[in-house]
């Protein structure tokens, strides 16, 4: 389905409303800006999703969002920049023209994370996708070869978030058992990242369960810092984009549900509208 073009605007994608925290954390660092958000709610979540499955439904997010005139992409889904950034990125953008652009969460984040940790021993909280493709690993030991990583794959959190429930005495459990599993695997952990854009909703939950000495990390600020500093490295992709300071949001599923979900990610009402991919 196409949609009117909103020109120029950077495009936000997730697998459902956790890209907001990191939508948020951009618009502060870059509020002139024109936006489109789109959460791909009813095929969410996409952690538990084959590599061929999530690069398929991603690819359809970020060609729509070209549809409606967005020039740069940010994929604000750790578990599809694991599975489908980088194909995209070699294999799809040259079909789109000159000028477009696909970014991901885990480059900036994986950047940054070295310097903060100074045990060498850094932890992160993920789906299973993201856990599977070793991405982190991977990333991590490019740029810090001497960082440990260890991983906790939390298939219940994201369902917990996005129903609410993740302070109930079910919901309680399920975190402080990875919690646990996770400090289990090192005593020398003093990092913590927190590689779902969901999970910084559960912070204080978190903060109460895990020793304070252990820092707790979110991406938000640091992908938005992060993509401050792309623009002014890339002026030709900067000068494409207008500033309207606007900001518009679209769900494949029902945009009531999700205009009520956004409650718990951002500190403003949204009006989303349905969209068919």
């Amino acid at each position: 389905m196409k949609t009117e073009k909103h020109s120029h605007a950077i495009g936000i994608f997730d697998s459902g409303v956790g890209g907001l925290t990191v939508f948020d954390e951009i618009v502060k660092h870059l509020p002139e800006y024109n936006y489109i958000y789109l959460g791909d709610n009813a095929r969410v979540p996409y952690g538990t999703r084959s590599f061929e499955t999530v690069y398929k439904y991603t690819l359809e997010c970020v060609s729509q969002l070209y549809e409606m005139g967005c020039r740069l992409v940010v994929i604000a889904c750790n578990t599809a920049s694991a599975k489908a950034l980088r194909t995209i990125q070699q294999n799809d953008l040259k079909h789109f023209g000159d000028g477009f652009k696909v970014l991901g969460v885990i480059r900036p984040t994986v950047e940054k994370i070295g310097e903060i940790s100074k045990t060498n021993h850094v932890g992160l909280f993920a789906t299973n996708g993201t856990v599977n493709s070793q991405s982190y690993v991977i990333e991590i030991n490019k740029f810090f070869p001497n960082v440990q990583v260890f991983q906790e794959a939390c298939p219940l959190w994201v369902p917990l978030i996005e129903q609410n429930e993740f302070d109930s005495e079910g919901g309680r459990y399920f975190i402080k058992k990875h919690v646990q599993s996770l400090l289990s695997q090192s005593e020398k952990i003093d990092t913590i990242l927190l590689a779902c854009t969901h999970y910084p909703i559960i912070y204080q939950l978190l903060r109460e369960l895990i020793p304070d000495h252990i820092q707790i990390v979110s991406q938000g600020e640091i992908v938005g810092e992060s993509l401050k500093d792309y623009l002014k490295r890339h002026p030709e992709i900067e000068q494409l984009l207008q500033k309207n300071n606007s900001a518009r949001f679209f769900t494949t599923e029902s945009n009531l549900d999700f205009d009520n979900k956004a409650k718990m990610f951002v500190k403003f009402p949204i009006k989303s509208q349905i969209i068919e991919l």
